[in-house]
Parts: C-alpha cells; sequence; structure tokens
C-alpha cells in the first residue's frame, strides 16, 4: 500500500483550504499574530510548517518583539514550496512569515498549494516598502488572496496619528531610493526603520525620535 504524501488529492467533499493575508506596518503584531495562530493549529492535532525570511533575527526563526520565538524554514529565492511540502509526512497548513519577502513564483506555490491540494496557507508581512510602494509579493497576495486583513493592532506615528507607512533612516534622516530589500529593525541602528503616518512620511519628518 502506497503510503499518502503530504501532497496527495484531497478526499472529495473535504473542505476548501483558504489563502489569508495579514498586513500591517512595523510594529503591529505580525509575527506575534503568527506564532499565536501555529500554537492555536497545533493543539487541534493539526499538522503545519512555519516559514520565514530575513527574520530580524537572522536566524531560521520567526520572531516577535515582545519575546516570542520558533523554529522555521528559511525560505531562500529558489526554494519550491509545493516540493517542500510534498517532502512531508502530512501538512494541514503553512504559516509564512515575511511573506512580503518571498518572490512571485513563491506566492502562486502558495495558491496551489491551497487550490490543489485543500492546505490552509496564512501570510504574513508588511504591504509597501520605505518607497511606500507595494512589495511584488505582497501584490500578488493581495490579488489572489481569499482573504484579505489588516492588523488591528494600531501603531502609532509620532504624532499619534495612526502609523501607516515604513521609514527608512540612516544617519538620522530619512532616506528614499536604495535596495528594496534591507534588513533593520525599529530600534537604534545605522539603519533602522520608524512608522510614521502619511503626512509626517511625505514630508520626511521623523519628530524628536
Amino acid at each position: 500500500m502506497t503510503e499518502p504524501s503530504a501532497l496527495s488529492a484531497v478526499p472529495t467533499g473535504t473542505r476548501d483550504g483558504v489563502l489569508r493575508f495579514y498586513f500591517g506596518p512595523m510594529d503591529c503584531g505580525k509575527s506575534t499574530l503568527a506564532l499565536q495562530m501555529n500554537y492555536n493549529h497545533r493543539r487541534q492535532g493539526r499538522h503545519g510548517l512555519v516559514l520565514t525570511k530575513h527574520d530580524r533575527s537572522g536566524d531560521a526563526r520567526v520572531t516577535s518583539r515582545i519575546g516570542l520565538g520558533s523554529e522555521a524554514v528559511e525560505v531562500v529565492d529558489g526554494l519550491d514550496l509545493v516540493e517542500l511540502v510534498r517532502g512531508q509526512r502530512r501538512v494541514d497548513y503553512v504559516i509564512c512569515d515575511e511573506a512580503c519577502f518571498y518572490t512571485v513564483e513563491q506566492i502562486e506555490q502558495l495558491a496551489d498549494l491551497t487550490d490543489d491540494f485543500g492546505i490552509d496557507v496564512y501570510a504574513f508581512g508588511l504591504a509597501s516598502d520605505f518607497r511606500s510602494q507595494m512589495f511584488p509579493a505582497a501584490q500578488r497576495l493581495f490579488e489572489l488572496a481569499d482573504e484579505i486583513n489588516r492588523l488591528q493592532v494600531e501603531v502609532l506615528c509620532w504624532c499619534g496619528r495612526p502609523g501607516r507607512l515604513n521609514a527608512r533612516v540612516v544617519g538620522g534622516r530619512l532616506v528614499r531610493t536604495g535596495e528594496q530589500v534591507v534588513i533593520g529593525d525599529t530600534g537604534e541602528a545605522p539603519i533602522r526603520y520608524q512608522v510614521l503616518c502619511r503626512r509626517h512620511y511625505r514630508a520626511g519628518d521623523l519628530g524628536d525620535a
């Protein structure tokens, strides 16, 4: 008898998979929610994979700023996510942190996992980069996802307005040119990020920070 793989055909009558995208600026709790969702699914006996790319820790982990963390599979550009899941014994769901950094082809593969094999995919990431332009992977998720959710944990600009945009700060000044992906955090560093409201992002005003 052939052992079923993680990508065995979905039995007739089973529930459809779902592709959901959760987005928001830095500091809004995306990684925290990803870890909580993984915990909740595991408690119900479901089997899943946790993926990440460019986590702030620098390791193959999903980490949150409130101290939570979990081991994860590091997604590199050439990794085929369908083949990754095919190599597992059983996969009911996939948690994809930092999905904005995946390739567009990998987003298509996430949709394949949902549509062809009934796997639930939960993707988390930024919508736009430091130039306020959408990441290609995030744009494709907006186009393909069954559900799109802006995280409701409010991040505030220094002025008290809701923060929506991620500014890159180099040498204490907001910059609008450079590589799209430069890994940094919101703390003090030569290259860091600061969440601003639209008004102060457009004005390049970092306040007293």
